[in-house]
């Protein structure tokens, strides 16, 4: 296990003012698609923190299911209400998948759920966690959305999306990841993450899809905006990590850091 103190790298990225502005709803279609599976507690007086997980496009195994990290989650956070997020991707969809799902109607889609769930418990703390391709959507998330997110979990984070592409069309000869025209870059809504938000990213130093250097950038971004930012590299841990211990570790570390802080 190696922690990485971030510390302020001249970057010379211009990313307080490379935030999105407002966001257009979501489509009553685009917000039915993301389906939710809810863990843990439920009552009102009982649920004493929010935990969203958003999963990876195409995630099959085990290690990257994230209905049983929320289930595990639940389990080793009581009082911890944790809604697994999944949102189905059709056959031929133009915005599917790593290269092109980072749009802001995709982004809002999940958004609304989560706004949804903070209404409803008002005064807890809330907590996204993403894996893969999810994370991004959450940096990205947390940028545009701010108030929704106190604090995030980016497990296997390709949150450097231009450079990811260029990385992965070397790794897959012949195969395309250009973006939509309108697909974010965890870098272009750094700037609009409050200062008080905190964030984990985790990383297997062996992972050969979303190499460290990706969550790296985007760690050492978020500590120039004076955010209080954990980046830990999982020594001989590969791309699937979202059901690896550190990673449940690190998430109800920050709860009850989040629930001490109130």
């Amino acid at each position: 296990m190696r922690w990485h103190r971030l510390l302020p790298l001249a970057l010379g990225l211009a990313l307080a003012s490379c935030a999105g502005g407002g966001v257009r709803p979501a489509s009553d279609i685009a917000t039915a698609t993301v389906r939710e599976q809810a863990f843990g507690a439920s009552g009102r007086r009982s649920v004493k923190a929010l935990v969203y997980v958003l999963h990876r496009d195409g995630a099959t195994s085990e290690a990257t299911d994230p209905h049983r990290f929320a289930r595990d989650l639940a389990a080793a956070a009581p009082g911890a209400r944790v809604m697994a997020l999944t949102q189905p991707v059709a056959e031929g969809d133009a915005d599917k998948g790593m290269n092109r799902g980072f749009t802001r109607e995709r982004i809002t889609a999940f958004a609304d759920r989560i706004e949804a769930g903070r209404k409803r418990y008002p005064d807890v703390p809330t907590v996204v966690v993403g894996d893969g391709g999810g994370a991004a959507l959450v940096a990205d998330l947390a940028g545009l959305r701010p108030k929704l997110i106190d604090g995030m979990v980016l497990a296997a984070c390709p949150c450097m999306l231009p450079e990811w592409r260029k990385h992965m069309e070397k790794r897959m000869p012949g195969t395309s990841f250009k973006p939509a025209p309108d697909s974010l870059d965890p870098l272009m809504t750094v700037g609009g993450v409050r200062p008080q938000t905190k964030a984990a990213l985790l990383v297997g130093s062996e992972d050969p899809i979303t190499p460290p250097k990706f969550s790296r950038g985007y760690a050492e971004a978020l500590a120039l905006r004076g955010i209080a930012t954990d980046f830990r590299v999982l020594p001989g841990k590969g791309n699937e990590i979202l059901n690896d211990p550190e990673v449940l570790s690190a998430t109800t570390r920050m709860l009850s850091s989040l629930q001490a802080s109130q």
